[in-house]
């Protein structure tokens, strides 16, 4: 394994030619979705990871003295920046919390200096992430294929899902017990109802990182969140339990998670192009580059829910040209993404803000702290 990492060059990606066709059948499929629950709620959710569980404000501290191969980018600079996040399931309907499902974390970092992504407004840039390391499809046309499925369920049948849950979890649990991981049975409902706190997330797919390639992770350092790992959550009879448990827990303790780095370092072993391939760590390390540090607050708190969780957008082509997004994922998550926020924009009638780092800490008001 090569000791220095791959320089990045646009020909790091295999663009197909039908890439276009996929991208405009994901966005009719979300509109499914998003016609669907906006019909049934009065009111327009993400057409992915619409329920969160909790919006946490803290502080991003970028280290000082990174090594040039891990100084790239926003982490350039040492200093600190403001960050939103969003903790959620990957549904794209209000399912009862007893539905279990992976989680995901959505990182907004304020003020991120440097060329911006064509098309990417504001000066944030977006992280997100779920708690596995691989993506459960290879290619774009994979993932319209189970979303077409999924779209079918959407809002709908609301206790069948509960109990399909409950036999998923326990078929999951019987295949880890023998070494064997199903994200298929993980995205249908039979994903462990762990606490999100105690959660190690994963981008997923790799990402320009400056001059190199990279993933990126969240892991937990706080002994308050390490404590939390793997812990499950009860959600008989309770349909908000994860949110209520978040709330309870943030009340409590200082959360800090390391930022972390997974630079490519051999095109075969750590492909751009298959998000389904996990990158081994012992021949791609990861490097905390960053800490974000939350103080006690109230993860439900009803401003911030309205400004954060109403009023923005997440999203992987939100951000730094040195960051842009790689590999058949990546490229077809950029229009309908924008599509589905466009969707909320225009039924809910608020329009959608990317925020700014000025002002006091807790100030938001119309998506602008």
């Amino acid at each position: 394994m090569p000791d220095s990492p791959v320089r990045y060059s646009a020909d790091v990606e295999d663009v197909k030619p039908d890439e276009g066709q996929t991208i405009e059948g994901l966005c009719r499929t979300f509109d499914t979705i998003l016609e669907r629950t906006a019909e049934d709620y009065g009111h327009a959710v993400r057409s992915v990871h619409a329920k969160a569980h909790g919006i946490l404000e803290g502080t991003m501290t970028i280290a000082a003295g990174l090594p040039p191969e891990l100084a790239q980018g926003l982490f350039a600079v040492p200093g600190e920046h403001r960050v939103y996040l969003r903790l959620s399931t990957n549904a794209g309907d209000l399912l009862p919390d007893a539905v279990s499902l992976p989680r995901g974390l959505a990182l907004k970092v304020l003020d991120a200096p440097g060329a911006r992504l064509e098309g990417a407004e504001g000066t944030s840039q977006d992280f997100i992430m779920v708690n596995a390391p691989s993506f459960q499809a290879k290619t774009a046309e994979a993932f319209h294929g189970s979303l077409k499925l999924l779209a079918k369920t959407t809002d709908r049948a609301e206790s069948l899902k509960v109990a399909a849950s409950t036999v998923l979890r326990g078929v999951n649990k019987a295949l880890q017990a023998v070494g064997v991981e199903s994200t298929t049975l993980g995205s249908l409902g039979g994903a462990p109802n762990v606490d999100p706190l105690g959660e190690t997330y994963y981008s997923v797919t790799p990402f320009r990182y400056g001059d190199h390639i990279a993933k990126f992770s969240l892991a937990p350092m706080a002994p308050a969140l390490r404590a939390l790992t793997g812990r499950e959550i009860d959600a008989s009879g309770r349909p908000d339990a994860i949110r209520e448990t978040v709330r309870s827990e943030m009340r409590g303790i200082e959360a800090v998670w390391a930022f972390r780095v997974q630079l490519c370092r051999d095109l075969e072993r750590q492909p751009v192009e298959d998000p389904t391939v996990v990158w081994n760590e012992e021949e791609a390390p990861f490097h905390t580059v960053a800490t974000i540090t939350v103080r006690p607050q109230d993860s439900w708190d009803a401003g911030r829910v309205a400004a954060v969780d109403e009023g923005m957008r997440f999203g992987v082509w939100t951000g730094l040209a040195a960051h842009r997004p790689l590999g058949n994922i990546n490229r077809a998550r950029n229009a309908p993404y924008r599509h589905s926020a466009d969707f909320r924009q225009r039924f809910n009638g608020c329009p959608i803000h990317e925020p700014t780092g000025q002002g006091p800490i807790g100030q938001v008001r119309d998506g602008v702290v």
